[in-house]
C-alpha cells in the first residue's frame, strides 16, 4: 500500500517566512522554498510543511550479520535487516552506494514498517538497521519502524555519517539501541570539504556524544582514503576525541578504502598505512582498534587489554573461537571485555569454541 500525505509528514523542521521550512533532520538546516527539496532530495517543501517523499520506501533490503555495520560489540554472531532508501545529506566521491545514494528519482520498492519487521522476523534477524544512505534524513520512517521492532522484541540500529541536528538526536537517540558513527579520512576539515561537500566534523562528534549520552551503544568507524585522507595527525586527533568523550573501551574501525565510483585512480589503502593509523590510535589510549576490510589480519581479532590474549578470534564477519566466560570476562586473565551479548548458542557450536 502506498504511503499516505499523513505518513509522509515531517516532523523535523520549523516553518519560516514566505512559506519556507527549515528542514532540522541534519546538520545543514536546509532552507526549503515552496516547492523544492533540501540537499538530500527527499525532503521537500509542499505548500508550507515538510514531506518525507521516501516515507515508506525502500531500494536496498538485505540481511547482514551485525559484524558487517560494523558493530563488534554488540549482540555478536546475530543477522540483521538492513534497509536502505534513495537520497543522502553528503556528496562522497567514493561513495560504494552512489546508486542509490546520488539518486534523484524517488523510488524504490514498498516496504511498511510492519512490514520491514515482518521480513526482519522471516529472516530470523535478531535486529533492524538502517544502512546504505543516511538514514537521518528518512528519520520520520526508521521511527515508525524502530518502534515496531521493538514491539516485537527485535534491536534497532543506525549506520550513520553522524551528520544530524540536537534535534534528530533528541528525536532518534530514545529509540536506537546501537550506532556506528562511521567518519570519512578521520574527519579532517579540507577532506571533508573536498570529497564529501560538508564543512566539518563538529555535528558528528556532537551527535555520537549525544547518543552516548541516551545510552546508544556507539561503535566509530574511520574510512582511510590513501593519499588525500590518511593524515596521522588526523586520526591522533580523532583518537583523542573519542578518548575523551566516549571513552577508551569505544570500538573504534580502520577501514580500508577500495576505489569507487567518482575515485577509481586512487589504490586501495595499503595495508602499512591502516597498521600505522592502528597504533596511532592505540598510543592515544583506545584499547580496541580493528582494521576492517582486510580479512584474515591478526588485527581483526578482539585483544583482551588486561593480559593481551585473544578474546574473539574473527574472520571477516564470523567468529572462529570466542574466549570468554558467561559474564563476557576473559578466560585467562577475568578482565572485563565490554561487549553487549554473545553469540546465540548454534552459532558457537558451528564456528567457535563451546562458551
Amino acid at each position: 500500500m502506498a504511503a499516505t500525505l499523513a505518513d509522509r509528514a515531517a516532523t523535523l523542521w520549523t516553518p519560516l517566512e514566505a512559506g519556507k521550512v527549515r528542514c532540522t533532520a541534519c546538520a545543514r538546516y536546509c532552507a526549503i522554498p515552496d516547492g523544492s527539496h533540501g540537499f538530500c532530495f527527499v525532503r521537500k517543501n509542499e505548500g508550507g510543511r515538510l514531506v518525507l517523499l521516501t516515507y515508506g520506501l525502500a531500494s536496498a533490503i538485505q540481511v547482514d550479520p551485525v559484524e558487517k555495520k560494523p558493530l563488534s560489540h554488540f549482540h555478536p554472531g546475530t543477522r540483521v535487516y538492513s534497509i536502505g532508501t534513495v537520497g543522502c545529506n553528503w556528496r562522497c566521491l567514493y561513495c560504494q552506494n552512489a546508486e542509490i545514494s546520488q539518486e534523484h528519482e524517488i523510488k524504490g520498492r514498498t516496504l511498511s514498517p510492519q512490514a520491514a519487521v515482518a521480513g526482519a522476523r522471516r529472516y530470523g534477524c535478531s535486529g533492524v538497521t538502517f544502512t546504505y544512505n543516511e538514514p537521518s534524513i528518512f528519520a520520520e520512517y526508521a521511527l515508525d519502524i524502530l518502534r515496531e521492532a521493538h514491539a516485537a522484541g527485535l534491536f534497532a540500529n543506525f549506520v550513520t555519517n553522524g551528520y544530524m541536528t540536537p534535534e534528530a538526536v533528541e528525536a532518534i537517540g530514545p529509540h536506537l539501541d546501537a550506532v556506528s558513527v562511521d567518519f570519512k579520512g578521520s574527519g579532517e576539515p579540507g577532506f571533508m570539504r573536498k570529497y564529501i561537500s560538508a564543512k566539518g566534523p563538529e555535528p558528528i562528534f556532537d551527535s555520537a556524544a549525544g547518543l552516548k549520552r541516551r545510552g546508544v551503544h556507539v561503535e566509530i568507524t574511520d574510512l582511510i582514503v590513501p593519499q588525500v585522507g590518511d593524515s596521522v595527525d588526523a586520526t591522533r586527533k580523532l583518537a583523542r576525541y573519542v578518548v575523551d568523550t566516549l571513552g577508551p573501551a569505544t570500538p573504534f574501525h580502520l577501514l580500508r578504502f577500495h576505489p569507487d565510483y567518482k575515485m577509481l585512480d586512487l589504490p586501495e589503502t595499503p595495508i602499512a598505512t591502516l597498521e600505522r593509523l592502528h597504533a596511532v590510535a592505540k598510543a592515544e589510549g583506545l584499547e580496541y582498534v580493528y582494521l576492517g576490510n582486510i580479512w584474515g589480519h591478526p588485527l581483526e581479532h578482539t585483544y583482551c587489554p588486561g593480559c593481551g590474549a585473544i578474546a574473539v578470534r574473527r574472520y571477516g564477519f564470523t567468529i572462529r573461537s570466542w574466549n570468554l566466560d558467561r559474564e563476557n570476562r576473559c578466560r585467562a586473565c577475568g578482565h572485563p571485555i565490554p561487549i553487549v551479548g554473545r553469540p546465540p548458542p548454534d552459532y558457537v557450536a558451528a564456528f567457535a569454541t563451546p562458551v
